[in-house]
């Protein structure tokens, strides 16, 4: 019987830990839905109570200071005053893919990286183009996020997205600056600002390129490190 209850306490664990992954998975394609629907509100909500966005080397603090990002910024960098989305001949779809999730032993905290791939832009028969806004254009970044469980649910403790191209389609990526530069003043100044700046670790942006050091060791070097922290 002591047998029979170890490899159900295991089985158990198991189970639960692909359960959190499950739910960690959706969390983070749920954000993906809701941004390309401006619907900030809801992507608030996915974050914990005291949780934040890393974003052009600013951070934003809070579930205020994702509705800020999500809501006040983007609505008026995209949206027309008035106007809610899905908007007439405005495109905005993240692409959510590749990810890797690594739930704590304890189970009450996780950490994934995922990578997202968007496209944007304006039809040309619509009547508001947003400035600074290429009419077409394609994008690509990580995520190395960090993730609690708040009261029994999963929420996002950390979002930390960074941009690793972008390219107007007609130029494509070998002849486009990124439209979008590293963030330099803070809320109130900048309405849509950051609580701060990460001044320490200004990330440049494409061509620009910068390391995303990976939240998990490689499963054969890992292993070998982790022997050798025993010996």
């Amino acid at each position: 019987m002591t047998d029979i209850a170890a490899r159900l306490e295991a089985l158990e664990s198991r189970v639960g830990l692909l359960e959190d992954v499950n739910a960690i998975r959706r969390l983070h394609w749920a954000y993906g839905y809701y941004i390309d629907f401006n619907r900030a509100d809801d992507v608030a909500e996915l974050f914990a109570e005291d949780g934040e966005v890393i974003f052009l080397s600013g951070i934003y603090r809070g579930r205020e200071g994702a509705r800020r990002l999500y809501g006040t910024w983007f609505r008026s960098l995209f949206l027309a005053p008035g106007e809610e989305a899905p908007a007439y001949g405005f495109l905005l779809d993240h692409f959510q893919m590749q990810d890797i999730i690594t739930v704590a032993p304890d189970r009450q905290t996780a950490k994934g990286r995922f990578r997202a791939v968007l496209f944007g832009g304006s039809h040309e028969t619509r009547a508001f183009k947003p400035q600074g806004l290429p009419l077409q254009f394609m994008e690509a970044g990580i995520y190395e996020n960090d993730y609690v469980r708040e009261d029994g649910v999963w929420k996002i403790k950390r979002l930390d997205y960074m941009m690793q191209w972008q390219g107007e389609y007609e130029a494509g990526w070998s002849k486009t600056t990124a439209h979008l530069q590293p963030l330099t003043e803070c809320y109130p100044e900048n309405p849509f600002g950051p609580d701060e700046i990460r001044s320490a670790e200004i990330r440049q942006t494409w061509p620009h390129r910068h390391d995303v050091p990976m939240h998990f060791a490689h499963p054969r070097f890992g292993a070998v490190l982790a022997s050798k922290a025993t010996s």
